[in-house]
């Protein structure tokens, strides 16, 4: 008689000896999965300033719109090589939106009356802004604010298009600088005496150097300094107001010099270097230079997008103030003549395009941020129109001398050749 249960017994346990290591080992992936999933999302939860990406998806040259750009492509290395946070926003039902990147919640719109429609009758003036704040009520909370300059940027979004030039009979064509999925906008109303572009939201920011309301205008994507008063005819100035609540800590930079020309910004995650390039170039140049820089033992050096960049100008300082730019000294800023003949500090570029709805200038200029004087020529002279910690934009390529009283309304000095400082992601 053959002897066959030993044989089945040995099997029977190397086959129940391998199952537990195949469970065992899965178990053990899935906790290390879970463990890397839990420390991911507790890291992104531990930024108090997480920056919300831009939007901008599409890719240009100096003029237009091109291709995706690769390593090694002449463009590579601007904004749409480097989506970073993707903006994410929740609809309450109630007339509120909570960001998901960075946990505030906003106003979903800028009418005051409830009557749905946006219109010139619903903007206010800063001191009516300031108050209303106290006593408004939305979603069953009372703790609203009017939103810092860092905050409102926040919401921007580059896949808008600049109107400024626009001559349409309609406003089908434009793309505003905010998400109309989840926020209700409207251009300013024509009829009723103003321009297409006056779509300018207020904040809580005054700049330190003169009587200026930093404020965002989400028709034409940029940061400016206004005048409280109307600057033609009589009265105040007035400005859309979306109040804020939530995450106080957004905003607040907690840098830290690591003692190798890198500074550290645990609040934003973000690793800056400490100097600037010192000179002045123009944008392809600028991505070139960033996407082959070596510094500290990192290669992964870039041209920070726009709101990055916006992220580490300190609203407390300005040459005149504090005679220094508008950074906190921690870092380390070139000196410039600016057009008046002063001491000041440079525009930075950023990887950020600012597209307008011409098309044959969409690609044209690029966002900067001004950490000296926002300079413009008015009355004839060149003075500080927009101050420092201004967001506007500057041709990619040309001479500055052909911009001799500068450009727009307010004369914007248009310098072309721009100043780098690259930024990093702390792994």
């Amino acid at each position: 008689m053959k002897r066959i249960v030993k044989p089945k017994k040995r099997t029977s346990i190397v086959f129940g000896f391998c199952c537990v290591l195949i469970v065992i080992v899965l178990v053990l992936s899935s906790a290390k999965n879970l463990s890397s999933s839990s420390i991911a999302q507790n890291t992104k939860r531990n930024l108090d300033y997480p920056i919300v990406g831009t939007n901008q998806t599409k890719f240009y040259d100096n003029s237009t719109e091109i291709n995706t750009q690769t390593v090694g492509d002449d463009f590579y290395g601007q904004n749409a090589n480097y989506p970073k946070n993707t903006p994410k926003y929740k609809d309450n039902g109630d007339g509120t939106v909570t960001d998901l990147v960075t946990s505030l919640m906003w106003q979903q719109s800028p009418d005051t009356n409830g009557d749905g429609k946006i219109t010139a009758r619903d903007k206010m003036t800063y001191k009516e802004a300031v108050a209303g704040a106290a006593s408004f009520n939305l979603g069953g909370y009372t703790d609203w604010r009017l939103p810092t300059i860092k905050e409102q940027y926040s919401l921007i979004v580059f896949s808008g298009v600049d109107p400024s030039g626009y001559k349409g009979s309609t406003l089908d064509g434009l793309k505003p600088f905010i998400d109309t999925d989840y926020f209700k906008f409207a251009y300013g109303d024509t009829n009723d005496g103003e321009r297409i572009i006056d779509s300018q939201y207020a904040s809580s920011t005054m700049y330190v150097d003169g009587e200026l309301l930093f404020g965002v205008n989400f028709a034409d994507g940029r940061i400016k300094g206004y005048g409280l008063k109307m600057p033609f005819g009589p009265g105040d100035k007035t400005f859309f107001v979306t109040y804020v609540r939530g995450n106080k800590n957004y905003g607040i930079n907690k840098f830290n010099d690591n003692g190798d020309g890198t500074i550290s910004d645990k609040a934003t995650g973000l690793m800056w270097m400490q100097n600037d390039n010192k000179k002045g170039t123009t944008w392809q140049e600028a991505l070139n230079y960033a996407e082959n820089y070596e510094f500290a033992g990192y290669s992964d050096w870039r041209l920070p997008n726009v709101k990055e960049l916006q992220s580490i100008v300190d609203y407390s300082r300005s040459p005149n103030t504090s005679d220094s730019a508008a950074i906190d000294p921690i870092f380390n800023c070139s000196e410039i003549v600016n057009e008046a003949g002063q001491k000041d500090y440079p525009f930075y570029w950023s990887s950020t395009t600012h597209s307008n709805w011409s098309t044959d200038m969409n690609g044209r200029n690029a966002s900067y941020v001004s950490f000296g004087r926002a300079m413009g020529y008015m009355d004839g002279k060149w003075m500080d129109v927009h101050g420092a910690g201004a967001q506007r934009s500057d041709p990619k390529i040309g001479n500055p001398k052909d911009w001799p009283e500068g450009h727009g309304p307010q004369g914007d000095a248009q310098r072309i050749n721009n100043y780098v400082r690259l930024v990093r992601d702390i792994k």
